[in-house]
């Protein structure tokens, strides 16, 4: 295969990580070839499990797609708010944070709620919202489109807000973790807002519910053993035990938090 081809075919897998799905048309005319040879690419492109073609267009598969938010939301509730009220100890009034997008983060955003001075920064609207009647705080938000469902913002122009501050901690979650302890998500726009919110905090916190443990997605991005403090409601399965050793300096474990 030629260097340009293989370029080409890892492209359009990349944009189809980050967007979901991707027209057949819109791809020719982005590489400026034939649909002919499009149709090649996606074809050799689908011959795995991620990617699928559908009705003139490539998208991920069911199994590698997120679920709606509110369905997250409502998953694991106990869970997450003791994961959300053990973040929330470490984190002192006045301090500055960064807020990802996802469930679990929000939790840690009503759990702050009793805090007062904080400097949020966030690309999650439902972040900023739980923490605005706190007039003491200051909430500090991207320009972008809104994503919907999830009310939340990503893109390009997220990763040069993030860029532009610095915090004393970064609260983010994660889509799964690997056996090997690679950090998954579902996008590879979300992978890399998370990598800038890490390299621009102080202090690493990823926050994340048992389930996520072996759970797969497609876009992979840094390794649990990069993160400063991983807060979780309970441990996961014995096969994780290696990689919780590994890390269990820096590991808090909140079950029963929400009691």
């Amino acid at each position: 295969m030629s260097s340009k081809k293989q370029r080409r075919r890892e492209a359009i897998s990349a944009l189809v990580l980050e967007r979901g799905a991707v027209t057949v048309g819109s791809l020719a005319e982005r590489f400026k070839v034939s649909m002919q040879t499009i149709r090649r690419d996606v074809d050799t492109l689908c011959e795995g499990d991620m990617l699928h073609r559908v009705h003139g267009r490539i998208e991920l598969s069911r199994e590698f797609l997120n679920t709606p938010f509110d369905q997250r939301a409502d998953t694991n509730p106990d869970g997450k708010i003791a994961i959300g009220r053990a973040t929330a100890d470490l984190i002192p009034d006045g301090s500055s944070v960064f807020i990802s997008i996802g469930s679990t983060p929000l939790s840690v955003a009503q759990a702050l709620r009793k805090r007062k001075g904080l400097t949020v920064i966030t690309n999650n609207l439902n972040a900023a919202m739980a923490l605005s009647d706190e007039l003491s705080n200051r909430i500090i938000l991207p320009a972008g489109e809104l994503r919907l469902p999830d009310r939340d913002i990503l893109g390009n122009e997220v990763l040069e807000f993030f860029g532009q501050y610095r915090a004393e901690f970064g609260v983010f979650g994660v889509a799964g973790i690997a056996l090997d302890g690679g950090l998954l998500d579902f996008h590879a726009t979300e992978v890399r807002a998370r990598q800038k919110i890490r390299a621009s905090s102080k202090k690493s916190l990823l926050v994340v519910d048992r389930s996520k443990f072996g759970r797969p997605a497609p876009a992979l991005g840094d390794s649990i053993t990069d993160i400063d403090t991983i807060i979780m409601d309970q441990r996961p399965g014995p096969e994780f035990a290696p990689l919780l050793d590994a890390v269990n300096d820096r590991l808090l474990v909140a079950e029963g938090e929400a009691k």
